[in-house]
């Protein structure tokens, strides 16, 4: 029997045995720190087949993932890891809070390179900015699995805007999550999918960010079945 060990605003987490866990995805949307929230029917499965197609992806190209299976469902399995409780968010454009505490660069730019940032995991604190001298001085990461984790970003990052950019898909930024296994290998964890990337088509947000701007759930997942479609998702 599977026990559920965590519950956030868009998953549950169950523990399948000592190596393994399930994810399952939610069929509600939040924003604004879980201010705002609505059941989104359908948006859960959209979301963990996303997470599936571009977890494998990467597997293919090279990137090390926590990522087993997807049931067709809304459960994702993955190996169980010693978590980094930190958001690493790769930018290509700028948008989002980056324009907060940037405000001379006009919105949409590219950068000249990818940015990448790290966050605490705090929702107390908001998901404040890290230096990667905080990191080090606070014992999340040694410099050389900070190195390593700062090299897989960036090439998520190619390989997403390679295969986005095929599909006439502009990726703005993404969130990603990192941990550990028994082996004290380090993989790629959490999701990737509409509620951790920014992905526009033609200007259009094909992602959580509709919901933010005040869009309805069902507008929602009707964006994220068009992102699947686009890509081949079944």
């Amino acid at each position: 029997m599977v026990e559920l060990i965590y519950e956030g605003k868009a998953k549950r987490v169950y523990r399948l045995n000592d190596d393994e866990l399930i994810i399952e995805f939610k069929d509600e949307v939040t924003a604004l720190d879980g201010l705002r929230r609505e059941a989104a029917a359908g948006k859960g499965r959209l979301a963990a087949a996303q997470t599936a197609f571009f977890m494998n992806y990467l597997e293919r190209n090279g990137v090390r993932t926590h990522f087993i299976n997807w049931d067709g469902d809304r459960r994702i399995t993955v190996r169980a890891l010693r978590m980094v409780p930190i958001e690493v968010i790769v930018r290509n454009y700028a948008y989002g809070s980056f324009l907060r505490r940037m405000p001379m660069v006009k919105p949409l730019t590219r950068f000249s390179k990818p940015l990448v940032e790290f966050h605490l995991k705090s929702d107390e604190l908001h998901d404040p900015l890290l230096t990667t001298d905080d990191l080090i001085e606070a014992g999340l990461l040694g410099r050389e699995d900070l190195q390593e984790v700062i090299n897989t970003s960036l090439k998520v990052n190619d390989l997403l805007m390679g295969l986005l950019g095929m599909h006439g898909l502009t990726l703005l930024d993404f969130k990603l999550e990192f941990g550990f296994s028994r082996d004290g290998r380090l993989l790629l964890a959490d999701e990737l999918s509409g509620d951790t990337m920014r992905i526009l088509k033609e200007g259009r947000h094909l992602d959580k960010e509709l919901f933010r701007k005040g869009a309805s759930a069902v507008d929602l997942v009707k964006a994220y079945a068009e992102l699947n479609t686009l890509l081949g998702i079944s």
